[in-house]
């Protein structure tokens, strides 16, 4: 005789029951651990819920292929630590172009560069600061809420930065009022630089970015040149660590490297008069290096041909071979290296053509690929969440054909990707 429930008691059994996991299973040709170093061929791996469940070699009675990428090389979803991706547009010829839209307008901006990026096979950026404040912070939340597509983002909010320092827009007339949206991280001591970490922190910033030194793409400011002081920058790190988070520092000089290497930043970005005595810093306290060091031909290219600001071509002609240089040293060195492009001063979704610079300079492609990945996870404090197999993983993936492992440049050419088991390309 069966079972018959009461129709009441029945639906609260239902309702207590847990839903039923989605389960994909991706069948990769190849499939390279960054992590081990490991390839694989013919794996099954299995997402349920967005997370991975495991990677086993594939057995057809294990079910179906969900997603059959059988003739593609797999690896975790790339990371790339140093995007503008918030602003929505690319840096061209007028400094002022950030004035021209409305804050709306300028989220609008970014919703085809977030799609871009993720399409290219950037599943997670960490987004490095934008002029007008916290528009970053909206980007993340409507991606985490599913209303738009991009990658997984963790951003700055705002540039811990000086008075007319590299993190505001310059060029300006003495006159000329900037809004106070556009000045969010302004500081002129150590006290104001602590508070204005707490209230980054407070509005939904991830970390704190600091311009410790002067920028190429700036005028009136001087890439070698320390603009934050030691102080400064130890409050505001101080204070993000209290709360749990942590401050990345703009520094191009080899001063304002060790400067923000002593003040506490995890990471240093660009470092493109990096030395010795700062790369033996910066692994003397454990600080990752995220040097961008293929945009600096397409801004030679490109900003000639376009007519950018003389001021921007000198800085990156001066800046170019000698922050090449620093990375090969870093490399030789055993430095920790992450890979950051500084998307936004070239197109968006070109960025994995930094892979074969940093070959070039010194690195495998494995360790290229690591950069991207598990060692970008390291930095981003995400390690075992994002670039990994892992089991409670994300289940971010891209495919591409042949083997980048002999052939760094096959990255800039993704096949497939996919985020959180949901395929996007």
């Amino acid at each position: 005789m069966a079972l018959r429930l009461p129709l009441a008691l029945a639906c609260a059994f239902l309702a207590a029951s847990p839903a039923l996991a989605e389960t994909v299973d991706v069948r990769a040709g190849r499939l390279i651990d960054p992590e081990t170093g490991q390839v694989s061929t013919d794996q099954r791996i299995r997402i349920v819920d967005g997370k991975i469940s495991s990677v086993s070699p594939w057995r057809a009675d294990g079910g179906p292929a969900t997603v059959d990428w059988s003739g593609f090389t797999v690896l975790p979803g790339l990371i790339d630590l140093h995007t503008h991706m918030a602003d929505g547009s690319q840096q061209g010829s007028d400094p002022l172009d950030p004035f021209k839209l409305s804050e709306a307008a300028t989220i609008l901006k970014a919703v085809p560069a977030a799609r871009t990026m993720l399409k290219a096979g950037f599943t997670t950026v960490r987004d490095v600061g934008v002029y007008r404040g916290l528009t970053d912070v909206a980007l993340r939340d409507a991606i985490n809420a599913g209303e738009i597509e991009g990658p997984r983002m963790f951003v700055a909010g705002g540039y811990i930065t000086t008075p007319g320092g590299g993190g505001e827009i310059d060029g300006l007339a003495a006159d000329f009022d900037v809004p106070a949206t556009f000045r969010t991280g302004v500081v002129r001591n150590a006290d104001e630089a602590r508070d204005k970490a707490r209230y980054l922190l407070d509005h939904g910033a991830d970390f704190i970015k600091l311009i410790a030194t002067g920028a190429v793409l700036a005028i009136g400011s001087q890439p070698g040149a320390l603009e934050l002081s030691l102080e400064e920058m130890k409050a505001a790190c101080d204070e993000a660590k209290l709360r749990g988070s942590y401050c990345i520092a703009h520094a191009h000089g080899a001063e304002g490297i060790k400067a923000a290497i002593h003040a506490g930043a995890r990471t240093i970005e660009h470092a493109s008069y990096l030395d010795d005595e700062g790369i033996a810093l910066a692994n003397k306290h454990h600080v990752w290096l995220d040097m961008d060091i293929f945009n600096g031909d397409w801004i030679e290219e490109v900003g000639t041909k376009e007519g950018w600001p003389a001021e921007y071509l000198r800085k990156n002609r001066e800046t170019t071979d000698i922050q090449r240089r620093g990375f090969a040293a870093a490399v030789k060195a055993g430095a920790k290296l992450t890979f950051g492009t500084d998307a936004a001063v070239y197109p968006y979704g070109l960025g994995a053509r930094q892979f074969s610079y940093m070959v070039r300079y010194g690195m495998t492609p494995l360790q290229a690929i690591r950069s991207a990945t598990a060692e970008a996870a390291r930095a981003l404090g995400k390690e075992g969440e994002v670039g990994t197999l892992r089991a409670g993983a994300w289940g971010d993936l891209v495919a591409v054909g042949g083997d980048p492992l002999t052939d760094a440049s096959r990255l800039e050419h993704v096949q497939a990707v996919m985020k959180g088991g949901n395929l996007v390309r």
